[in-house]
């Protein structure tokens, strides 16, 4: 039975998804949170929600010569590090994992915050491959534990090393996909991976996804960010303190 008020919100996850890259940490708070689904399926169901947005960052980042050269030490680690983080996810207490990407969320709308605000610096080149590896490694893991696509945590590093922006948006996108598969494949694996939710979850956010890349050519990048940012960090503060609720 649909929940309009879930399905709603992850609908605007996917155009802040499309628009700035960062949204689609709030979907597992939106499963959980709004829709009752319990956190390990709904941070199953997630993972598989963002295979169709993967694929998309997965072709953006094949025409994107300096990305797809130096991509497959990236994305060989992330396929390693989201089998183990799915695998993880069904042993850990939910109350952790429900602080945990409260926090997750809350840095994702800071970082929107402190990057729409700073100034422009120098650019180096993408990080050496060994480099790339332990990142990939790393994202990995936390994203398929956590549930989200793998931008929201690769992008802000990749920032803060001064990588090249267009690049690092697009290493950011591509790496949805091998998370992804594998985290995916996991939950499948353990028997906890809610097929048509998923499935249904997937569809609203590359809908909103499309939208919000049309959204993006009317709007200051400016503008979208801040909003993106402060809704991230209202939805943090209300799933952090609604662990506490009685």
């Amino acid at each position: 039975m649909p929940n309009w008020p879930a399905d709603g919100l992850i609908l605007l996850a996917g155009m802040a998804i499309g628009a700035t890259s960062i949204g689609g940490v709030a979907v597992v708070p939106v499963l959980s949170g709004i829709a009752g689904v319990p956190l390990p399926q709904a941070i199953a169901a997630s993972s598989l929600a963002f295979l169709p947005t993967g694929l998309l960052g997965w072709c953006a980042a094949r025409r994107e010569a300096k990305v797809w050269h130096t991509s497959w030490p990236l994305h060989t680690a992330a396929l390693i590090g989201a089998l183990a983080g799915a695998t993880a996810v069904h042993s850990l207490p939910p109350g952790a994992a429900r602080i945990g990407l409260a926090l997750l969320t809350a840095a994702s709308g800071l970082y929107g915050l402190v990057s729409a605000a700073a100034a422009t610096s120098p650019e180096r080149p993408m990080p050496g491959q060994a480099a790339l590896f332990a990142l990939g490694l790393g994202v990995g893991f936390a994203s398929a534990l956590s549930g989200t696509g793998g931008p929201v945590l690769l992008l802000p590093l990749l920032i803060l090393w001064r990588a090249p922006t267009v690049t690092a948006v697009a290493a950011a996108m591509a790496i949805q996909l091998p998370v992804a598969v594998a985290a995916s494949a996991a939950h499948m694996l353990a028997g906890q991976l809610p097929v048509a939710l998923g499935v249904q979850t997937g569809v609203i956010l590359l809908a909103g996804a499309w939208a919000g890349r049309l959204v993006t050519r009317r709007l200051p990048g400016r503008a979208l960010r801040l909003g993106t940012s402060l809704c991230l960090i209202a939805v943090a503060g209300w799933y952090g303190l609604s662990h506490w609720s009685p």
